[in-house]
C-alpha cells in the first residue's frame, strides 16, 4: 500500500474551504435569525396598526350611531313642526272663511249663488172691505218672510235689491215701507241666497208664513232661481 504524502499546499486548501464552509453556516444562521427577528417586528408592527384601524372604526361606528340618532330627533321635531304649520294653516284658513262669511252677512262684499225670490203685492181692491189696510202688505208682512228665510239658513236677503245687514230695520209708511230710511213700493220683492229646496219648503209650510200672508188678502209668489247676485251695501 502506498502512503498518501500531504503536501503544505493541500493543507492549506483545507483549511481555507474550512474556513470558508464555517463562515458560510455562520452567515446563514445570522441570516436567518435576523429574518425571524425582523418578522416578529413586522407582526407586531402590522397587530399595532391593525389595532389602531379597529379602534377608528369602532369610534366612526360609535360616532355615526350618534348622528344617526340626532337625525332621527331633529326629523322629528321637522316633523312635530311641520303638523303644527299645518294646523295653524287650517287655523287661518277657517278665520279668513269665517271672516268671509261675517262680511257676505254685514253686507261688505258682493255675494252670488243660488236661492229664491218671493214677490209680495197687495191684495185686490175689495169694495166691501171698509179698512183698506186689510189688503196692503205692511212691515210685519215683510218680517216674517224674511225672518224665516234666515231661520232656514239664507246667507244673504235683500228687499227690492237692497241688502238687509244684522242692523237693518223695516218701518212702514202707508203704501210704501222704509228699509234702513230707503222707501220702496209695493210689490216687495224679497230674494234671497241659500238652498232653493230648503228655503222654499220652510215658507211652504202648512200653516206656515206663505198660508199667513194670503190668509191676510196678499198675493204671495215664489220662485227658484238659479244665480242671484247681491251688491254690498254702499258705504260698507
Amino acid at each position: 500500500m502506498k502512503q498518501i504524502k500531504v503536501k503544505g499546499k493541500h493543507f492549506i486548501l483545507s483549511l481555507v474551504c474550512l474556513v470558508l464552509g464555517f463562515m458560510l453556516a455562520f452567515s446563514y444562521h445570522l441570516t436567518q435569525k435576523e429574518n425571524q427577528t425582523e418578522n416578529r417586528e413586522i407582526s407586531g408592527k402590522q397587530y399595532e396598526k391593525t389595532l389602531a384601524l379597529r379602534n377608528q372604526l369602532i369610534a366612526q361606528e360609535e360616532t355615526n350611531r350618534k348622528l344617526q340618532k340626532e337625525l332621527n330627533q331633529k326629523q322629528d321635531k321637522v316633523l312635530k313642526n311641520e303638523k303644527d304649520l299645518a294646523k295653524e294653516a287650517q287655523v287661518f284658513l277657517n278665520i279668513a272663511e269665517d271672516t268671509e262669511k261675517y262680511r257676505m252677512f254685514l253686507g261688505k262684499v258682493k255675494v252670488k249663488g243660488k236661492g229664491v225670490k218671493i214677490t209680495l203685492s197687495d191684495g185686490a181692491y175689495d169694495p166691501k172691505e171698509d179698512n183698506v189696510n186689510n189688503y196692503l202688505v205692511h212691515e210685519h208682512h215683510v218680517f216674517k218672510v224674511v225672518n224665516e228665510l234666515y231661520i232656514s239658513g239664507a246667507a244673504a236677503v235683500a228687499i227690492n235689491g237692497q241688502r238687509l245687514t244684522s242692523h237693518s230695520y223695516i218701518i212702514c209708511n202707508g203704501p210704501v215701507i222704509t228699509v234702513d230710511g230707503v222707501p220702496h213700493p209695493a210689490p216687495f220683492i224679497i230674494t234671497a241666497i241659500g238652498e232653493p229646496d230648503v228655503l222654499s219648503s220652510a215658507l211652504n209650510l202648512s200653516g206656515g208664513v206663505k198660508d199667513q200672508l194670503v190668509n191676510d188678502n196678499l198675493v204671495f209668489t215664489l220662485e227658484k232661481v238659479n244665480e242671484i247676485v247681491l251688491d254690498p251695501i254702499l258705504g260698507s
